[in-house]
């Protein structure tokens, strides 16, 4: 069986395994996010076609019987959500999907805090799920990746862990790996790359070895980690040219160098997350996410010799440059590429959850969320934790300059979103009205 077709075996007869039976773990459980596969030994890489398309296929099975349609502000009940997550326990049958995405929100405006009935609601878009690219599950109209239970699980239990250096993702050449490069480089003599740069790109990937993926502030194995990890390693293959970003205002890093370019270059790249302050009403009772964005920054890095890599401090103009169409055109490439729309769901889901542990809205509500913090007791589907990424070298068609590797990662602190709060005076309203509007029996949610 060749290579491509043993890994849309194995991707087909994962999810039927994670559909089977609760017991087998809580969650999607397909160890595919972002299009990336993960070797056994830990290896990130872009997921064979043949392993996408069974991915879609079986995704969209799995959506068949989901009972969701498109609603404008949708109240999602986390104590329906809980007592649907307990009867799915009891029955050992797997989690209805409607449940695992969480009603269908495509994002969370509002957090409501409902004493009376013991119970948080979100409020937020929802959309009707359908499978798009690369296998993710977005909505119909708008393309907008679903919010995922499993993220809000792993955040809420991920909380104290992330307050001190927040959550993260970095993929980084080893020190080992840059002293051989910079070997390799001294030993270069001048004019010899020519036109057919290949042999020595080669040579320079060979020299930095597999990089390194490092994740904070999250479990590694969770599915939180590889949108993470799945993010980060798409913005390095876009910058360098090995995969377009399907925006037209967002060409490559590489393709902005200059013919007169010299040297190798490596520059680092990374995300962060922007946030504007939470409003609350003044009993905190109503909470409203005023919004979130990502940015793209940048600054310049140098090894030396032995490979130590030093921070300077400031920022090539081009990177720069390529930083700022990233952080401009951002939403855009979140609609081509669903992957940088998963994080920002990521991130948002992390705030949620930082602001009820931190406000502790479920001892407000009176709400029981041991059983979502309990990882014993709701044990988490395990994904194949990533551990190395294979270097990449590239160079322009006329090649005076390259590219050999772009550190960085993803940072943002959902402490620091959760805490930055202004008061309002306009939320009690819309929070009875929603709260009204809550039929006599419902499961999990109602618009």
């Amino acid at each position: 069986m060749n290579r491509i077709l043993t890994a849309a075996v194995a991707v087909a007869a994962c999810l039927m395994a994670a559909n089977s039976a609760f017991a087998q773990g809580f969650g999607i459980g397909n160890q595919v996010v972002g299009g990336i596969s993960i070797d056994a030994a830990g290896m990130v890489g872009n997921l064979d076609p043949a392993a996408s398309e069974a991915l879609a296929a079986e995704r969209t099975k799995l959506l068949a019987s989901a009972n969701l349609s498109s609603a404008a502000s949708r109240k999602v009940s986390l104590a329906g959500i809980l007592e649907a997550v307990k009867a799915s326990q009891r029955a050992n049958e797997a989690v209805a999907p409607e449940v695992l995405y969480l009603g269908g929100l495509t994002a969370v405006e509002m957090v409501l805090v409902d004493p009376e009935r013991h119970d948080i609601v979100l409020v937020g878009p929802a959309e009707t799920p359908v499978v798009g690219p690369l296998g993710s599950v977005v909505g119909s109209e708008t393309g907008k990746p679903l919010l995922v239970l499993e993220d809000l699980v792993t955040a809420l239990r991920s909380t104290e862990s992330a307050r001190s250096a927040g959550m993260s993702c970095s993929i980084d050449p080893t020190t080992e790996g840059l002293a051989r490069l910079q070997t390799l480089l001294r030993q270069q003599k001048p004019g010899t790359v020519g036109n057919t740069p290949d042999p020595l790109l080669r040579s320079m990937e060979a020299a930095v070895g597999p990089q390194t993926v490092s994740v904070g502030g999250v479990p590694a194995d969770s599915r939180f980690a590889h949108v993470l990890v799945a993010a980060d390693y798409r913005m390095k293959r876009i910058g360098m040219g090995f995969d377009p970003s399907g925006v037209k205002q967002l060409p490559s890093y590489l393709s902005m160098i200059p013919q007169n370019a010299t040297a190798a270059t490596m520059p680092r790249f990374w995300l962060e997350a922007k946030h504007a302050p939470i409003q609350r009403d003044p009993d905190e009772l109503a909470w409203k996410l005023s919004g979130s964005s990502i940015v793209c920054l940048t600054e310049n890095e140098m090894a030396n010799a032995s490979g130590e890599r030093t921070r300077q401090g400031k920022s090539d103009p081009l990177a720069e440059k390529w930083c700022g169409l990233m952080t401009e055109h951002y939403a855009d490439l979140a609609k081509v590429q669903p992957i940088f729309a998963e994080l920002k769901n990521c991130i948002d889901l992390a705030v949620v959850a930082t602001l009820i542990q931190s406000r502790q809205l479920d001892e407000r509500a009176g709400l029981d969320l041991s059983l979502l913090l309990d990882a014993e007791a709701l044990p988490l589907v395990g994904y194949d934790v990533p551990e190395t990424v294979p270097t990449l070298a590239s160079a322009m068609r006329q090649p005076r300059g390259w590219v050999v590797t772009t550190s960085g990662g993803i940072a943002f602190q959902p402490w620091e979103a959760a805490t930055s709060l202004v008061d309002s005076g306009s939320l009690a309203e819309p929070r009875v009205a929603a709260l009204d509007s809550r039929p006599e029996v419902q499961c999990c949610w109602w618009d």
